[in-house]
Formats: structure tokens, sequence, C-alpha cells
């Protein structure tokens, strides 16, 4: 074994040691230079940094700033904008939802005491909005009395009246936006469109449901006791007035076709016997009274062959019938069979409801209308009903307004006589009743598709270049193929109208886009 003090193992041991030392302290050097930036000068913006996210495009901190963040920070936290010795600090800061700035301004790194007047920020927004933040001085710094509304995307410029001179710096973000060049917008098959006024006749929407027209509805009972010998007409079938639609055997029927039958015949014989007296006494050989008896006799007998009669059209039985006991059920005007209960062999009585016929050619929709909405609610309303099963739509009017509100409900009814030629508006049917109210001028529409729902508000996807934002705007009248917006956009904006869920669904998959 070599006794070179050199080969020892201690030695080796503080040499290995001594390399891992040097290492570490070039990589720290490397480090600090690498994060080391100075601040832009002349009122350009600071280069920007890759702060860790919190996901939602915050950089990690309890006083979290939006969108990108220049590199150069101040002592708060905030982006540095310099310009000479002078330099302000400017922070995004979100408390209980709302977005609002905090300013500190500087010169040499000295705080200056500027006043509440000589900071001023102007936003301009893609939609072409302008926006001027002011500010005012509370616990050392000077913070934005107005919030930042979304979406946060603007041009900013910084207006700062320095102790010597005005200074002025500019800033952008473009938080939200999703990026599509025209080539995928046009794969797309998104359609862009600009807001522009409309005439919109907005309506009432309720819900709905398509009954029988209680007019031309019939409930068929049998009228008189008996049994089922036949039944011609089957369930879903399309009758005609008059239609035998079952023959029952029934001895009331009989009954009452004797009586008539007998009154007839005495009345042939009253009849003759009163034309026989009539003559005997104009030839001098009977007296008046024997007259007067025989006539009064004959009108007795018809008053009960009119009677017997009478009590046959009541039951619905034909008077004349070489069945004494048959009786027909017939269809009382043209009509489907939509319920059905008379079997072949069953005993009926004077109240059994064997068949309904409805008239289809005509339906009722019938609404629920809650008090509060009544007064838009009149007869002789137009309204527009949709199917909500398949895609038909009809036009109609507003025929009855229930005259009371229901005590639970807290609703009336109304109705609408629906023409139902083809038969496709079936009783049972749920359907959508918009009752369309006068028409109005607005100044700023956009197209129904265009309107799209993120996290619970609307917003429309405005077209910026490069891409899309996703614009908050504030809805109002719809007449189902344009909507009116009353806050959030001008008219002349471009936006995407045919195909904005494709847009909805690209910016879905961003992981660093923030929108509240």
């Amino acid at each position: 074994m070599s006794n070179n003090p050199s080969n020892s193992p201690r030695r080796r041991h503080a040499v290995a040691i001594a390399a891992i030392l040097v290492a570490g302290l070039l990589a720290g050097v490397l480090i600090l230079n690498g994060n080391t930036k100075a601040p832009a000068a002349n009122g350009s913006e600071p280069e920007r940094s890759s702060a860790s996210d919190d996901g939602h495009g915050h950089p990690e901190g309890g006083d979290a700033s939006h969108g990108d963040v220049p590199a150069a920070k101040g002592p708060n936290g905030g982006s540095l904008f310099v310009d000479g010795d002078v330099s302000l600090e400017l922070l995004f800061s979100e408390e209980s939802g709302a977005l609002r700035m905090k300013a500190w301004a500087f010169d040499k790194s000295v705080p200056l005491n500027v006043s509440d007047e000589s900071l001023a920020v102007k936003l301009v927004r893609p939609n072409g909005e302008e926006e001027v933040i002011r500010f005012k001085r509370a616990d050392g710094a000077l913070i934005s009395t107005q919030t930042v509304a979304e979406p946060h995307a603007f041009d900013a410029t910084i207006e700062l009246k320095g102790p010597q001179k005005a200074h002025s710096f500019n800033f952008g973000k473009d938080e939200g936006k999703v990026s599509m060049s025209d080539a995928q917008v046009e794969a797309a098959g998104i359609t862009l469109e600009e807001a522009l006024p409309a005439t919109i006749e907005s309506g009432l929407q309720f819900p709905g449901e398509i009954r029988f027209n209680e007019d031309r509805t019939a409930h068929v009972v049998a009228r008189v006791p008996g049994v089922v010998e036949s039944v011609s007409a089957n369930l879903g079938q399309q009758v005609k007035k008059g239609q035998v639609l079952a023959v029952i055997s029934s001895t009331a029927v009989s009954d009452a076709r004797a009586e008539l039958q007998s009154a007839s015949q005495r009345r042939s014989l009253a009849q003759s016997t009163y034309e026989r007296e009539k003559r005997l006494f104009e030839e001098r050989i009977s007296p008046e009274q024997d007259v007067l008896v025989a006539r009064q006799t004959l009108r007795e007998v018809e008053i009960a062959v009119a009677n017997a009669n009478q009590k046959l059209l009541a039951m619905g039985a034909t008077p004349n019938s070489r069945a004494l006991g048959r009786f027909e059920l017939r269809a009382p005007f043209d009509g489907v069979v939509v319920e059905k209960h008379a079997a072949l062999g069953e005993a009926v009585t004077e109240s059994t409801q064997t068949f309904i016929i409805s008239d289809l050619s005509e339906v009722w929709a019938e609404m629920s209308v809650p008090a509060r909405e009544l007064p838009r609610v009149r007869v002789g309303e137009k309204v527009t009903i949709k199917s909500g099963a398949f895609d038909a739509k009809a036009t109609g009017t507003v025929a009855y307004v229930g005259a009371l509100i229901g005590e639970q409900t807290r609703t009336a009814l109304a109705r609408v006589v629906l023409p139902n030629p083809q038969g496709a508006w079936r009783p049972g049917l749920f359907v959508n009743v918009e009752v369309m109210a006068a028409q109005a001028p607005a100044p700023v529409t956009v197209a129904s598709s265009a309107i799209q729902t993120i996290e619970g508000k609307s917003v429309v996807f405005i077209k910026i270049p490069g891409g899309f934002l996703p614009q908050p705007v504030r809805v109002g009248r719809s007449d189902g193929q344009r909507v009116e917006i009353v806050g959030g956009m001008k008219a002349g904006t471009s936006y995407a109208a045919d195909g904005s869920f494709v847009v909805k669904s690209e910016q879905g998959k961003g992981t660093a886009t923030h929108t509240h």
C-alpha cells in the first residue's frame, strides 16, 4: 500500500466537499444575475416576467395583480414604471371580488407625496369605450376610486404630474383573449357581424300544453240500458257525423217503439171514428155531441203519438226500425275516436261513457299567466307557439283569459285556439307560448346565437386583432332572432355570431385565462 498522503481517504473527501461548495456558489451567482433586471426607462413598459401562477392568471401572493406583470417590481410588489429619476409603482389589487389600482410615486427611490389629482389612468377597451380612473390618497398610497370592470383587456395610459414635469407611461392587458387566426375563424365556420340598431318585438314566454278543444269534444253516452251487440268504431279512427259507432240491444228502446206503434194505431182508429161521426152529424143522423167526443179522442191520441216519438228522439233512437230493441250510437260530428269504452257483449247503462270523439282540426293551447303579467296578456293579443319536442311553430291569438286567480298557483288560465289541419299539435304536448308585445327600436342588438354564458354571466365574443375577447353584456328584450344589448357594447362592434360556441370552447381550453 502506498504511503503518499495525497492518496489518503481523508484528503480525497476534503477535495470533493470543496468542489461541491464552489459549484453551489457559482449556481447562486448565476441565479441572482438571471433574476435581476433593470427597469425600463423613458416611460416604456418594463420587461414581462414569468411569475408563478395560481391557475387563474394571478401571480401568487396575498395582494394579487391581474394579467401580465412587468419583471421590474416595486417595493410593494407592483409593476414599476420609470422616467428619469421619477418612478411609479402600480399594483392591481382584488378585494372582495372588486379590482382596484394602487399606486406609489418615487423620486430617486424616495416616496413622493403627490396629491389625489396628480395621477390618472386612461383605459381604452377593444370595443372603443374609454374610461378615466381617478385616485385618492389612503394608507400611504393612491387608491383608485373606481373598480376596473371586466374584461380586463385594454390599452392604458398613466398620467403622473410630478414636482418638475408631467410623466406618461403606457401599458396594455389582454386578459381573457382567445387567440384565433383568420384562417382558424373561417375553418371553424364562425361568422362575424356588427352590433346594429334594430326593431325588436318583445314578448313574454309562458309554458303551456296542448289540450282538446272542449267546444268540439263529445263524451258519447248510451242514454239507455242495454247490451252491446256490435262495435264498428275503433280507437283513433276518423269518423263522420252520423256514422254508427256501436249497436246496443235495449228493452227500454223496444218499449218506447212499441208505445209509439200502439199510439199510431189508436190514432188511425180515432181519425176514422171522427170522420164518420162528422159525416153523420152533417147528415143530421148523429148529434153534435158525438162529433165533439170523437174529435177530443183524436186529439188525445195525437198527443200520445207525439209523446212516444219524442221519447225515442230523446234517447237518440230512430222512431222506425224493424228491430224494436235496436239502438244505434252515432257520431255527433266529424272527429277522431280518442277514447273507447265499449266492447261486444258489455252491459251499459244510461250514463255509461262509451266513446269520446274530438275534432282535432282545432285544439287549445293553454297557459298559466302569473298575476303580475296579466295586464300584458289580453284577448286578441298575437302569440307564437313553439313545440318543446320537435321543430314546429304556429301563430294564433289569445281567445280567453280567466277571470279568477288560483289560490295555490296565483296564476290565471289563458287559452289560444290553434288551427291544427295536419294534426301535428297533439293534446298533451308541452309547448312554449310567447305573447308578443308592442314593437320598439333598440339602439344596439346582436344575433341571439352570439349570447353565451360564462360563470352565470352573459357575454359576447367581440373581434379583436388576433382573436376574440369575452365582453360581459347586459341583455334586454329579445324576439328570438335578435337580442337587445343595454350595456357593455356599442353599435358597430364586430362580434362572433354563428359559431360563437366554438370560441367559448377554445377559451375553455386555456389554462392562463382569468374570467370573472
